[in-house]
C-alpha cells in the first residue's frame, strides 16, 4: 500500500541493503563454528573468550550475552569460562530438514558498551538414517514384445540423511532380463528405472521376482529394499505417449485453491481398454500430495490449496499415464512458484535503554533487526522516524540499526518522547510495519 506522507515532515530513508558502518565494532563476525548432530548436550563448539580477545573478568562486566532467532536457546554461554556449548541434543533432520547446508544464526551481544558480532553454527549430518521404500511390494505389467531398451520407472527410496548420506544408487538382483539405472532430479533426489535387456516370453516366463536395493554413501552404506513383481502380458503393441516430456508452468503464489496448474494429455494408439488411459501422480513426495490434485480421466491438474513462494520455490514430480493393459508412459510437471508481495516487514527489538539520562550526546537507545521474507524488491525495506525528533538512525550489517540520541537532550524541556519506526517495502503494493517505542 502507498503511504501518504506529511509533506512537512519528511522522513529520513533508509535502504535496508546500504551497508554503513558508522559504529565501530557493530556487525563484526565470529566462527564459522560447527557440532556433529546428536552430540550430547553440554557439548564444547568453541571458547568465545579468545575468538573476541577478551579477558574472562572483561566479558562478565559487560554484560556479553547471546541471542538467538526466534528465543530457541539451542547454545548456552558460560560468561565464567568463555565457554559456547550445546544447550542439547541436536537433530540435524529436525532442524533443517532436506535443507542443506543446516545453519543456526546467533549472535553475540555486549552491553557496556554496545557491540555485536553475527555468528552461525553449522549443524553437520551423520548417517543415522537408512533408506526406505515408500512401497515395499511393487507390481508391474510388461507386455512380452515390448521393445529392447523399454524404460519402467519404480518407486524411490527416501532417505532422511543429506549430501553423500542420502540415497546414491540402486541395485537389482542378479537376472538375465533387467539392469537398473539411477536418475537424478532437479532437487536431488534420486530414483530408480528398470531397462529391458533380453526379449521377453510370456509363455516361457509369465512372472519375473527382483529384489530392488537402494544404498546410501555413508562407509559402510545403509540400505533398504523392495520387491519388485513383474508380470508378462500378452500383446499390447502400445504404451501411453505424452505429447511433451515436460511440462514446465508458472503460477503466482496467490493463486486460489482449486487453481488449474496445466492439463496433461497422452495418446494411445491401441483401441478398447488396452487405449483407454489413467492419469496419475507418480511417486509424489509429501509436500506435493498436499499441493496438487490429478483427475485421472481429464488429466487436470489443480491446487488443493495455496502456494507460498516463501516456503517453497519450485515443485517437480512426474506424471503418469496407464493404460488398460498395464502399459504406462510418463512426463515430468515443473511447477515454479512466482512472488507476490504478501509479506510485511518485520522489527525485531534486540535492546532497548528507558530512562535515559539528560545532556548525553549519541546514547544508544535501541538496537533492532529489520526483515522481510518476499523476495526482489518485495523484499527491500526502507527504516525512517519522523523528522522532528531529535533521534538519529544509525544502520549496521545484516539488517540491524541502532536508534541514539542526535544532540544532548533537556529533561526540563521535554520529559518523554514516544517514537514510531516505520518500515516499508519496496513491493507493489507496498506494505509497512511500524513500531512504537
Amino acid at each position: 500500500m502507498e503511504i501518504g506522507w506529511n509533506h512537512n515532515l519528511r522522513p529520513r530513508q533508509v535502504l535496508i541493503f546500504f551497508v554503513l558502518l558508522s559504529m565501530s565494532g557493530m556487525g563484526a563476525e565470529l566462527g564459522p563454528y560447527s557440532v556433529v548432530e546428536e552430540t550430547e548436550r553440554g557439548s564444547f563448539v568453541a571458547n568465545l573468550q579468545k575468538d573476541l580477545g577478551l579477558g574472562l573478568t572483561e566479558m562478565s562486566t559487560r554484560g556479553a550475552r547471546i541471542i538467538s532467532k526466534g528465543n530457541k536457546e539451542y547454545l548456552q554461554f558460560k560468561v565464567q569460562t568463555g565457554d559456547l556449548l550445546t544447550n542439547e541434543k541436536l537433530d540435524r533432520e529436525e532442524l533443517c530438514g532436506s535443507t542443506e547446508p543446516c545453519l543456526l544464526h546467533f549472535q553475540v551481544l555486549m552491553e557496556k558498551p554496545l557491540e555485536i558480532f553475527q555468528a552461525e553454527l553449522r549443524v553437520k549430518d551423520i548417517n543415522d538414517h537408512s533408506p526406505v521404500f515408500t512401497e515395499k511390494n511393487m507390481s508391474l505389467k510388461v507386455s512380452e514384445n515390448s521393445p529392447l531398451g523399454i524404460i519402467l520407472p519404480l518407486s524411490n527410496a527416501v532417505d532422511l540423511d543429506v549430501g553423500s548420506n542420502n540415497v546414491q544408487n540402486y541395485k537389482i538382483s542378479p537376472n538375465s532380463y533387467f539392469r537398473v539405472l539411477t536418475r537424478n532430479l532437479s532437487d536431488g533426489r534420486k530414483y530408480p528405472e528398470l531397462v529391458l535387456d533380453k526379449e521377453l516370453d510370456r509363455e516361457e516366463e509369465p512372472e519375473i521376482s527382483l529384489t530392488l536395493t537402494a544404498l546410501d554413501g555413508g562407509s559402510p552404506p545403509l540400505y533398504g529394499t523392495s520387491r519388485v513383481h513383474i508380470e508378462v502380458v500378452d500383446s499390447n503393441d502400445n504404451a501411453p505417449e505424452f505429447g511433451q516430456p515436460l511440462y514446465k508452468v508458472h503460477i503466482p503464489e496467490n493463486s486460489p485453491s482449486g487453481s488449474l496448474v496445466v492439463t496433461v494429455s497422452a495418446t494411445d494408439l491401441d483401441s478398447g481398454d488396452n487405449g483407454k488411459i489413467t492419469y496419475t501422480l507418480f511417486q509424489p513426495s509429501e509436500d506435493i500430495s498436499k499441493i496438487l490434485e490429478l483427475n485421472p480421466t481429464t488429466g487436470e491438474i489443480r491446487l488443493k490449496k495455496q502456494v507460498d513462494f516463501e516456503t517453497t520455490l519450485s515443485y517437480e514430480v512426474d506424471i503418469k499415464a496407464t493404460d488398460g493393459g498395464g502399459l504406462s508412459g510418463k512426463c515430468t510437471l515443473l511447477l515454479q512458484v512466482l512472488d507476490v508481495n504478501d509479506n510485511p516487514p518485520e522489527v525485531t527489538m534486540s535492546a532497548f535503554t528507558s530512562p535515559i539520562p539528560e545532556n548525553s550526546p549519541e546514547i544508544v537507545v535501541a538496537v533492532f533487526s529489520v526483515s522481510d521474507p518476499d523476495s526482489g524488491d518485495n523484499g527491500k525495506t526502507i527504516c525512517s522516524i519522523k523528522d522532528d525528533l531529535p533521534f538519529l538512525l544509525k544502520p549496521s550489517v545484516k539488517n540491524f540499526y541502532s536508534l541514539v540520541t542526535e544532540i544532548p537532550l533537556d529533561r526540563e524541556d521535554k520529559a518523554e518522547y514516544n517514537i514510531t519506526i516505520t518500515v516499508s517495502d519496496m513491493g507493489t503494493p507496498r506494505l509497512q510495519t511500524q513500531h512504537n517505542i
